[in-house]
């Protein structure tokens, strides 16, 4: 498998400015030349996550999490390797060397990703043929450049359309069924899933067609009922997971660079139309309920969540199991809220109606999960009376034990203690827990360092201190620790002497090898002075460590007892040159 080339890693990191790039997902303060902010990876209080604009790299004093951009991104928005380089490239509007990204993509994967994007291309140029597909959108109020954005489609009637079209091969028509684009009667025939249907295209993080779904426009029965279910999904396929997508998503994403909040509602025509009249934070789950994953992406991706269900029974059981996967990820600054919709609304219907000031303002007036949270917890017990109170605590004491440490959780329990009249400090059953003794918060004091872990870390403070010193390096032979971990930085710095690099780089070119650990401690020193006063220091250190290796030759020498004539020469040079 190619690798994709340090050179272009390098390039990204430093292109990346990695203070915006998590101030997007983690509240961040100025502390100083660096930001603060409640580390993302575990659940504190006080902030002991840092980011430093300088080095280009993050580092909780906390939990030990640390890293450059790419790192963040892997670890915060769960990207594989190949996806993270994809998004920083994005950013820095570069492209990922087309031979490298195909080498380092699994090869069938990628066979599967072609098939589902020209089906997605195959069902767009049906809707343009079709007069019927397109009056369907048309009645719904959806223009053509939002048909666009979502690369919505039409799957026309017949069985073997798409078959005919794409499975030109026994290879084609392997891949068509591998990603659910075709179905197997019992007698083994085999026809295209989706038929009569507008298609819409579910996206991964990067954009591509990874399933469909399909809404119907076949014939009715005699009682007005629609022939076949409303909506069918691709099934669970290599590249989808329903539990773990959201339909949407993608475009939200395009649509801003910082998400404000995600709206999640049940179908697709309800994102599609949000965004045609201009509320374009909206997600769909794809036919199942909210689950832990999907509420662990909705909050990777914003601070506030509105979850929109029906008003009925059954949409209150639906917002309450949503509640139950939210309710372990309520850390510091995440808002959840209910939206419940009037009987035989729904997001797409209300917001023809009353357009998007009207949608927001019932946003607005959104049950916050605290209320709605006691409201189903209190609904069928009398808090007039001892035992009502008594059983509502039981209720809510192992719920709220799932509540991350915060000031969230803290006010939970003292609104139980106002209904119950439980003291607010009372202990909640199951709720303690051990916590690790925490490093001290700040940057790490500088130890006392040797020569070699002195010129170490000036040049993670400023690697360009490097390009000032020129090879071959005479101390190459010290035999001292990390001589050859600092050969080999001096080396990586000077040959990527067209990039701009920081500590971040030079610690994500070591990932995955021992010598990161001891990096990582070394660039979180804070040194004083300047690049100037560095510069200086750094070249007596590497003068230093010069005279140190000379020493070592001449002691080496002088105890080897009888020397040859060129070793005797060398002594004298190497005594010369300590006496000049």
């Amino acid at each position: 498998m190619a690798r994709i080339p340090d050179a272009f890693i390098d390039d990204l990191i430093a292109r990346t400015d990695i203070v915006e790039l998590v101030g997007a997902r983690v509240a961040l303060k100025r502390a100083g030349r660096e930001y603060q902010g409640l580390c993302p990876f575990h659940d504190e209080r006080t902030p002991s996550f840092t980011v430093s604009p300088t080095k280009q790299f993050y580092h909780c004093f906390g939990c030990g999490a640390h890293g450059s951009a790419l790192r963040f991104l892997m670890e915060y928005d769960r990207l594989e390797f190949l996806d993270a380089i994809e998004d920083l490239a994005k950013r820095a509007g570069v492209e990922v060397p087309r031979e490298t990204r195909q080498r380092n993509e699994d090869g069938g994967l990628r066979r599967m990703y072609d098939t589902l994007g020209e089906a997605a291309r195959w069902f767009q140029a049906r809707l343009a043929d079709s007069r019927r597909a397109q009056d369907y959108f048309a009645r719904r109020g959806i223009d053509a450049a939002t048909r666009e954005r979502f690369a919505l489609g039409y799957a026309p009637e017949g069985f073997d359309g798409l078959r005919n079209a794409l499975g030109t091969s026994s290879e084609a028509l392997r891949l068509l069924e591998q990603t659910g684009m075709l179905a197997k009667s019992d007698g083994g025939h085999v026809y295209d899933r989706f038929r009569e249907r507008v298609m819409f295209p579910i996206h991964d993080r990067r954009g591509r067609p990874i399933a469909f779904g399909g809404r119907i426009l076949g014939k009715t029965t005699a009682d007005g009922r629609e022939a076949g279910p409303k909506y069918l999904n691709s099934p669970e396929t290599p590249l989808f997971h329903k539990g773990r997508e959201l339909y949407g998503l993608w475009q939200v994403r395009q649509a801003h660079s910082k998400i404000p909040r995600l709206i999640v509602v049940e179908g697709y025509m309800d994102v599609v139309a949000l965004f045609q009249y201009g509320i374009t934070t909206a997600v769909a789950t794809l036919g199942t309920a909210t689950t832990p994953e999907h509420a662990e992406l909705l909050f990777r991706n914003a601070p506030d969540v509105f979850f929109c269900f029906d008003g009925d029974n059954a949409g209150r059981r639906a917002a309450w199991r949503a509640l139950e996967s939210v309710l372990p990820r309520m850390k510091e600054g995440r808002q959840a809220a209910f939206l419940f919709l009037p009987e035989g609304e729904d997001p797409d219907s209300l917001v023809r109606k009353e357009g998007a000031a009207g949608f927001d303002a019932r946003l607005a007036a959104a049950v916050p999960l605290s209320e709605f949270f006691f409201a189903e917890q209190s609904g069928d017990v009398r808090l007039d009376t001892l035992d009502g109170r008594a059983r509502l605590a039981e209720r809510c004491k192992p719920l709220l034990a799932q509540i991350p440490d915060g000031a969230f959780a803290d006010l939970m329990r003292q609104r139980l203690g106002e209904l119950t009249g439980l003291a607010a400090t009372a202990p909640v059953r199951g709720t303690a827990t051990v916590r690790p003794a925490r490093r001290a918060q700040g940057h790490a004091a500088a130890p006392r360092r040797s020569l070699v872990r002195s010129a170490i870390t000036l040049l993670l403070q400023n690697p360009a201190l490097a390009l000032a010193l020129e090879p071959p390096w005479r101390f190459a032979g010290l035999r001292q620790p990390g001589v050859e971990l600092l050969i080999e930085l001096l080396d990586h710095i000077r040959a990527h002497a067209d990039v701009d690099l920081r500590a971040g780089n030079l610690i994500e070119h070591f990932s995955g090898r021992e010598e990161a650990a001891a990096l990582e401690k070394l660039a979180l020193a804070q040194l004083p002075g300047d690049a100037a006063t560095w510069q200086i220091e750094l070249t007596d250190a590497i003068a230093q460590l010069s005279r140190q290796t000379r020493q070592q030759r001449i002691e080496e020498l002088m105890g080897q007892g009888e020397l040859d004539a060129a070793q005797k020469d060398e002594l004298r040079e190497l005594l010369r040159a300590r006496a000049g």
